[in-house]
């Protein structure tokens, strides 16, 4: 699997157990989160710092104390400030809807027939106290704690549902919505698997469906660059990892990453990295 993939099918966690843990800090490969979805929920809860999150059209800075809840299939990226954070990666479907008492909460969801809020900032005490024995749960794995996560997880839902923490949505509303940001997915996909070719804005956007004029428009309101700012974005993020973790020169994580200039590779990572690409080799060679 790519480290950067816009559609993660990765296992997260077991077959009989589809649930993983992450924690993420500045020296983690995927510390600053591209854009990406996948079929899981996530629970993610911010230890440190401040983390500014977009969730397909919608955008939230999280600081320490804070949880993000992101649906299954919400495109997803975020931009970290010396942040430190943690997440759960879940199959709702596998692990919670085997009753009909779950099933009638949750599926809802599933469908988009209405929307979990998907910022905490000021949490509920009992929430709070939830999230911390789920969390706590997953970190330290003692003998049966995966009924304290399953546990810890209904209670997460029931707490929400019994507060009101989501929105009905319009069916019209739901389809147009849908409609657009599957309209993005496939343009995701491609910049994943032809980052390393030539890539052009007629190109993206005739994979949309759309005018170049209105998909310019359109992806920035989701992904809040230019196509082409985000396709260079994405070429330096996989350079880093390259560099990383294959010991390329930087000319050759250049070429590697679609830029046929290497002065211009320079210029575009000092933009996106504050760095010039030997003093990163540096600083990872130092860690």
């Amino acid at each position: 699997m790519h480290y950067l993939d816009y559609n993660e099918k990765r296992q997260h966690g077991t077959r009989d157990f589809p649930l993983a843990y992450y924690h993420i800090d500045q020296y983690h490969p995927r510390y600053n989160m591209p854009f990406h979805w996948h079929q899981e929920t996530e629970i993610l809860h911010v230890i440190k710092g401040s983390i500014r999150f977009y969730l397909d059209d919608r955008e939230y800075l999280a600081s320490a104390g804070d949880l993000i809840h992101i649906s299954a299939g919400v495109i997803h990226g975020a931009q970290p400030e010396d942040c430190v954070y943690e997440c759960l990666v879940f199959d709702s479907k596998s692990l919670l809807m085997h009753t009909q008492a779950a099933r009638q909460y949750l599926r809802g969801a599933g469908y988009q027939q209405f929307f979990i809020q998907e910022y905490f900032h000021e949490i509920l005490p009992d929430l709070k106290v939830c999230v911390q024995s789920l969390f706590s749960s997953v970190r330290i794995q003692s003998s049966g704690w995966e009924l304290s996560v399953l546990g810890g997880l209904f209670q997460f839902y029931g707490i929400l549902f019994r507060e009101g923490l989501y929105t009905n949505s319009p069916e019209e509303c739901i389809r147009v919505k849908q409609l657009k940001i599957h309209q993005l997915k496939p343009v995701l996909e491609y910049i994943d698997t032809h980052y390393s070719q030539p890539v052009t804005l007629e190109t993206l956007s005739r994979i949309a469906g759309m005018s170049p004029k209105y998909f310019c428009r359109f992806f920035h309101t989701v992904i809040h660059r230019t196509p082409i700012d985000y396709l260079n974005y994405y070429r330096i993020e996989r350079a880093c990892y390259l560099m990383e973790t294959e010991d390329l020169s930087v000319t050759e994580a250049a070429y590697r990453c679609g830029f046929n200039d290497s002065s211009y590779f320079v210029r575009c990572f000092k933009k996106y990295k504050q760095t010039t690409p030997k003093q990163f080799i540096k600083k990872t060679e130092g860690i």
